[in-house]
């Protein structure tokens, strides 16, 4: 294909494009000549295009001059979803961290009442001594990354929580109280994101964030732990940002 040949088709690639985000706005069928404003196209070359884009189920035509997304992009978007892999997306955001702030990284889950940790950066030669290895679990309430899980819960499945577990202590730091737990959660939620402070190991702190996907649910968190002497408060920004980069990544959006 020569360049010429293929300016015009890069150009009707992009103008496909802006036609499907427009449409993506739009809770109901839009007409022509509203996409055509919207995407600043002849109303002649919206219809060719959307044309084509209807024959290939990309488009749904509802009736004459009115147009949806089609069901092919349903089709394709669960074959996306279902080959995403949150830990293979989360490793380049992961090593970035890491080499941004020099300290451990991790990537864990939600199983139960508890956090397992599924995959971690950090020096080789690392000397701290922290449950956070791969396939350990700890309790939702002594970790970072748990706090943003029982944050995101209903309050009545806090308190089922604290009733299945008694809050169990690990170090002086623990919340072993309900409502002192509450009142930590409730500024997790208006911070978006969490701090284990010596609460799981005497000598490490975390900062933890959430990770969402496509439908908002909060399926991973992001955190970073370090001795105590080392961390810095400071870094909740950078660990939620990127978190945030990861949610994106596997198909959230923030909302408008």
């Amino acid at each position: 294909m020569s360049e010429k040949t293929a300016k015009p088709s890069i150009q009707v690639i992009e103008r496909m494009m802006h036609l499907l985000d427009v449409l993506s706005q739009h809770s109901v069928p839009a007409t022509l000549k509203s996409l055509a404003t919207a995407t600043k196209l002849h109303p002649s070359t919206a219809h060719r295009i959307l044309g084509v884009m209807v024959d290939n189920r990309l488009v749904d035509r509802i009736e004459p001059g009115m147009y949806r997304l089609g069901i092919r992009l349903v089709e394709l978007g669960s074959l996306v979803k279902s080959r995403i892999s949150v830990r293979q997306e989360a490793l380049p955001f992961m090593h970035e961290l890491h080499r941004a702030l020099g300290e451990t990284v991790n990537l864990s889950v939600r199983r139960n009442d508890e956090v397992v940790y599924i995959e971690r950066t950090a020096e080789g030669n690392t000397m701290m001594r922290v449950i956070q290895i791969i396939g350990a679990h700890a309790p939702l309430h002594i970790t970072a990354v748990g706090k943003i899980f029982l944050a995101a819960d209903k309050p009545e499945r806090v308190v089922e929580y604290a009733k299945r577990t008694s809050l169990p202590r690990y170090t002086d730091n623990t919340f072993t109280d309900l409502a002192k737990l509450n009142l930590e959660l409730d500024e997790i939620r208006s911070r978006h994101y969490a701090f284990d402070n010596e609460e799981a190991e005497r000598g490490v702190c975390c900062v933890g964030a959430g990770i969402f996907n496509d439908e908002n649910q909060l399926i991973a968190g992001l955190s970073v732990s370090a001795p105590t002497e080392r961390f810095r408060k400071a870094w909740a920004e950078s660990v939620r940002q990127a978190a945030e980069r990861i949610s994106r990544a596997i198909g959230h959006q923030t909302p408008r």
